[in-house]
């Protein structure tokens, strides 16, 4: 979830943001270019979100990255089975793993709490201890500054246990909806020099906060070209609606992110939308039809860690 939505949220602190000092100009060439590739080549990170969330989440990630289309993963350091894929990331370095940093907790019958000090995060806890299940309860109840405090504790842990984060995205987009909280995602990409997830050019400026993108190349962070988001039609089916996106991609540097989870009793009782992780673990690891699209479309796959190298490349070359 991007800032597409929540517009009203938008607003809040936009002029201020847009009169921040820049810090440097923005890197010359497209980013294909700059990853050394043609500008009329199509290039996909497909990334799994939810990693660690259950173990029919990371089991699925993890045969998605080795035997399927995903490039990269991002994992949600709050959950239970963190140790499981947080072990895989250690005995696999060169798996490209990002954070889903996380401030709520949505479901009912399987909830988390934060990984920071509950004492300095009290804001982010609802009455039972866990995570809110909204973000409209984060922004009601607590501050940037704590989402700040529980985020970096998420960073932290994730490298204490080994894990070589290359990006960074934002749980149902708490981070993303709000520019207060925003500024927060913002200032943990440039002090861990990592990418994040940004969406494309276009949903920023229907939300009010075109600036954002060209504030962050100023920065020096890196983030893709386009973001698949949002465009699935009511009763399309899961599979009509990626191959309708991936015939449609366009050149440059697109993120799409799928929720791969295996459909066991796990996920059944954890979450109603049990089936569509299902089916999106299947299309983009047994499903030929989806391989035969890539190819056919001449499209390349990359993960996050080479837009993290040639992030920091470049910033170091300033």
């Amino acid at each position: 979830m991007l800032l597409i939505a929540l517009t009203a949220f938008i607003s809040l602190g936009a002029t201020a943001m847009r009169t921040e000092t820049e810090a440097a100009p923005a890197a010359h060439g497209t980013l294909a270019e700059r990853l050394g590739f043609q500008p009329t080549d199509k290039i996909l990170i497909i990334n799994g979100d939810d990693a660690g969330l259950s173990h029919a989440a990371s089991a699925a990630t993890i045969d998605a990255l080795e035997h399927g289309l995903m490039t990269s993963a991002t994992i949600m350091m709050p959950c239970p089975w963190v140790p499981e894929i947080a072990a895989y990331a250690r005995s696999h370095p060169q798996a490209d793993f990002g954070l889903h940093l996380t401030h709520t907790s949505e479901w009912r019958k399987y909830r988390w709490g934060p990984v920071a000090n509950r004492s300095e995060v009290r804001g982010l806890l609802d009455p039972e201890g866990y995570l809110w299940e909204t973000i409209k309860d984060v922004y009601r109840h607590a501050s940037p500054r704590q989402a700040e405090i529980e985020a970096r504790a998420q960073i932290k842990k994730a490298l204490a246990m080994g894990i070589d984060v290359t990006h960074l995205d934002s749980h149902m987009g708490a981070l993303q909806y709000d520019l207060r909280y925003y500024k927060v995602y913002r200032k943990l990409a440039l002090e861990f020099n990592v990418p994040i997830r940004m969406a494309s050019q276009e949903m920023l400026e229907a939300a009010g906060a075109g600036h954002l993108r060209e504030q962050l190349e100023r920065d020096g962070i890196v983030f893709t070209d386009y973001l698949i988001h949002g465009q699935r039609k009511a009763g399309e089916p899961v599979a009509d609606y990626w191959k309708r996106m991936l015939n449609n991609l366009q050149p440059g540097v697109t993120e799409l992110y799928i929720h791969a989870a295996l459909p066991a009793d796990e996920m059944k009782e954890i979450t109603g939308s049990w089936a569509d992780r299902a089916e999106e673990y299947r299309l983009f690891t047994k499903e030929p039809e989806i391989r035969q699209l890539l190819e056919t479309h001449k499209i390349k796959r990359i993960g996050y860690r080479a837009l993290r190298d040639l992030q920091r490349k470049q910033r170091t070359n300033r």
